[in-house]
């Protein structure tokens, strides 16, 4: 069924690109929307270079649900995650043989020519179970040929053998068990090229996000033993000029109350979540806010910061940030929103993230 599809995908995709193309004919920019550059895209009609299915990498081991890296592909874990409806995630690296990423503390490494980056994304049937059911949705796959990166999306057949390409993106619903044991359901949003371009985008350039300084500085259990991961692939000859990494501004989990200070889960939780758009070479550089953890002007950050466009995102408040009350910060209103030109992030969930939002209006209500 997933091959039976792909010639159907590529297809519609061809052609929505090709309308793209003769409808727009230049760039496009909207205000504090993501700048998209049509030429920027590596898919061009009939020279989409991508396996047809997940398998065909073989960077994984059988049963491929299993999420079991073979040999010379290496997971790796966030400080911080990016929230996607609730969906879990397992990431992965794999650098040809004999090379290695150059750290930095604030930017994604730089990574070696053949670099892949593989995120599954999947639910417990029962989050309150840790060795239960899953069930794979996606898997995303981020390519480094010809010093650029291209992304392509794999969607998971219900058999959970395999998942096969798809650049159009597609919805799939899916239900499960919250750790309280409450029915939860949401139509899943698979992006498409531009999609994830709009949340990838750097200067213009489609980049990951993750792997950086910042947010691999934490313990991971590769074998029975955690090891700090910037320790594990420095060893592995994987990973150079990290000697002073211990002096890196680090995110912390902002999920946990014992990590930091409400003040540092807060910024944690919104570089993770909205400084690939929100920053001064990110899509949404227009809109003067910049979220990044490393950032110390607090007016830059929001605080007592007016929209550069006012409307319905606005929510008819003064301030993206407030100080002392959440009730009246644009940040906090768009969070707590699902409707389509006013939620943020405006792409990546249909759920509001009711911790997230807490977090961040106990923080702004915390402010003077």
């Amino acid at each position: 069924m997933v091959a039976d599809n792909l010639l159907v995908n590529k297809i519609f995709w061809v052609i929505i690109l090709s309308g793209y193309f003769l409808i727009s004919g230049c760039d496009f920019e909207v205000k504090d929307e993501p700048i998209i550059k049509i030429e920027d895209f590596a898919y061009k009609k009939g020279t989409i270079d991508a396996p047809d299915l997940l398998s065909e990498y073989q960077m994984f081991e059988e049963p491929l649900a299993s999420m079991n890296p073979r040999s010379g592909v290496y997971p790796y874990d966030l400080n911080a995650s990016l929230f996607t409806d609730y969906a879990l995630k397992k990431r992965f690296i794999y650098l040809p043989a004999g090379t290695s990423m150059q750290y930095d503390c604030d930017d994604v490494f730089n990574f070696p020519e053949g670099s892949l980056i593989f995120k599954f994304f999947f639910y417990p049937e029962d989050f309150r179970k840790a060795d239960g059911k899953n069930k794979i949705l996606e898997t995303r796959v981020l390519k480094k040929e010809k010093d650029r990166w291209t992304a392509f999306t794999y969607i998971w057949n219900d058999q959970q053998t395999d998942a096969g390409l798809v650049l159009a993106g597609q919805t799939i619903p899916v239900s499960w068990a919250d750790m309280n044991g409450n029915n939860q359901s949401v139509a899943y949003s698979v992006p498409n090229v531009i999609q994830c371009k709009n949340c990838h985008e750097k200067s213009g350039e489609l980049v990951p996000i993750g792997p950086a300084g910042k947010h691999l500085n934490k313990n991971y259990a590769f074998t029975s033993h955690e090891i700090n991961q910037i320790d594990f692939f420095t060893d592995k000859a994987l990973l150079t000029n990290a000697e002073n990494y211990k002096t890196c501004n680090t995110m912390i989990n902002y999920e946990d109350p014992t990590a930091g200070n409400l003040n540092d889960r807060a910024r944690s939780y919104l570089d993770i979540n909205c400084a690939h758009c929100h920053r001064p070479d990110g899509s949404a550089k227009n809109s003067g806010l910049n979220l990044l953890f490393s950032e110390k002007d607090p007016f830059k950050y929001g605080i007592f910061k007016t929209p550069v466009a006012a409307g319905r995102g606005s929510g008819g408040y003064k301030y993206d940030i407030h100080p002392g009350n959440a009730n009246t910060s644009i940040l906090a209103f768009r969070m707590n929103s699902s409707e389509p030109g006013i939620m943020m992030p405006e792409s990546g969930r249909k759920m509001i993230h009711h911790e997230g939002v807490a977090l961040i209006s106990e923080w702004i209500n915390s402010l003077e």
